[in-house]
């Protein structure tokens, strides 16, 4: 059983030591010569048929990313000071970074508090960027002798009796882009609750294993 379980998320400092520990063949390579047991750098140098300067300095970055760790210590006939190295015995899981629910609902409150906001502010400025719109004569007949009276006529709304082309427009992208949160809400919920509940399991797993 492994003696630690250890959850590394993609770009943290661990996550990134690992990758440049293994960013050759050579590195892969030591790492499988390991799998039959622990190895001091010389030991892995005539295994690999590779230079100890070589052999030393991956096993350096795998014992810094933690792949790696010191088993023992020996003593050679001359009296210097030997490593024994071995793989940690541990279990790496990758998982993405899990946001707690109240982080979950305090952005998705921001990002209405910026919908409503944006709204607002089309609400007030198209009618300054759109063209006026067009007042229409509208003519009457005065005093029954014939005589034309032209007056104006408030703003046409559409063929359907509806509101003004400013108002379709601000409530059509308030609606359209509250859709589109709550879309996003309900996916990020969902996998918040699968990546966590997965991550629990996964880690109660190798805990009682």
């Amino acid at each position: 059983m492994a003696d630690d379980v250890v959850v590394i998320q993609p770009g943290d400092e661990r996550a990134q030591k690992i990758a440049r520990a293994m960013a050759s063949q050579t590195a892969n390579a030591v790492i499988q010569a390991f799998g039959s047991g622990p190895l001091t750098s010389s030991e892995v140098a005539r295994r690999m048929a590779i230079p100890i300067t070589t052999a030393s300095y991956h096993i350096e970055n795998l014992l810094d990313a933690g792949l790696l760790e010191v088993m023992e210590t020996r003593w050679s006939e001359k009296g210097r000071e030997v490593k024994v190295y071995g793989l940690a015995n541990q279990v790496l899981i990758i998982a993405p970074p899990v946001s707690d629910l109240r982080s979950v609902l305090k952005k998705y409150t921001t990002l209405f508090a910026i919908v409503v906001f944006a709204s607002l502010s089309l609400a007030t400025f198209l009618p300054l960027l759109l063209p006026a719109p067009e007042m229409l004569p509208a003519s009457r007949t005065a005093g029954g002798v014939g005589e034309e009276v032209t007056t104006l006529k408030s703003p046409v709304l559409d063929a359907a009796g509806g509101a003004p082309p400013v108002h379709d427009l601000v409530m059509g992208f308030f609606f359209g882009a509250c859709a589109v949160l709550l879309a996003l809400f309900v996916y990020e919920i969902y996998y918040w609750r699968r990546t966590s509940s997965r991550y629990r399991a996964a880690v109660k797993e190798e805990q009682e294993g």
